[in-house]
């Protein structure tokens, strides 16, 4: 005992300090240790609001996407549907626009979506059949396929017609293996009001996705 006595007095006596200030560093270093374990928890709580911050404003910014996203589907429609009821060119009577063509899920499969549609003053219902040949070239050749053979949802003897102002059709086709789409032929051929036919052919273009036209 005698001999820690005589080292921590040596100790002591070479650092020029008493016991009394080493009581009072201890008792100094005790409170920065809890100083720096308030400061700790201070950050981790500011680090957790950081995080919740950043977490709701990327939440606010998805909303923000998606309601914009929306907001441009809900104009696509409009000017969809506008396009459908007035007509630039000042043309009335039965006309088809150019159908739409989206990939399917598996290779050869085509998503289609045709529009048939009139332009008059007075809107009478009509009634008719649609027929629609898909125009290509197989081994070398120029061929065509009657959409009924490649489409279980296109009728057999073509697609019956009934509307006021216009029509949909749609479907999933598949091209034969081999077979290279160059174009759509599409006949309307309408046996009220009155008696019409239109023809139409239009180039094959695949595109991203259906025109949102709402539901």
């Amino acid at each position: 005992m005698l001999g820690i006595y005589l080292g921590r007095h040596s100790a002591y006596s070479n650092m020029q300090i008493g016991s009394q200030s080493v009581r009072g560093l201890q008792s100094e270093l005790a409170n920065l240790r809890a100083e720096l374990q308030v400061a700790q928890g201070d950050l981790q709580m500011q680090r957790t609001r950081h995080e919740v911050d950043s977490r709701a404003l990327e939440l606010v910014r998805s909303e923000m996407a998606a309601e914009k996203n929306r907001t441009a589907e809900l104009e696509e429609g409009l000017s969809f549907y506008r396009s459908m009821m007035v007509s630039e060119d000042n043309t009335s009577g039965l006309s088809v626009r150019k159908p739409e063509l989206v990939p399917g899920v598996n290779p050869g499969q085509v998503g289609y979506r045709i529009f048939v549609q009139q332009k008059e003053r007075e809107f009478d219902m009509v009634e008719g059949t649609l027929s629609v040949d898909i125009l290509g070239v197989k081994a070398g050749k120029e061929i065509s396929y009657p959409l009924s053979r490649l489409s279980k949802q296109f009728g057999a003897g073509g697609e019956t017609l009934h509307f006021r102002y216009f029509q949909a059709i749609e479907g999933e086709l598949d091209l034969p293996e081999g077979f290279e789409p160059r174009g759509i032929m599409l006949v309307v051929r309408a046996s009220k009001p009155r008696e019409s036919k239109v023809r139409q052919e239009f180039p094959w273009e695949l595109q991203e996705r259906f025109i949102n036209v709402g539901k």
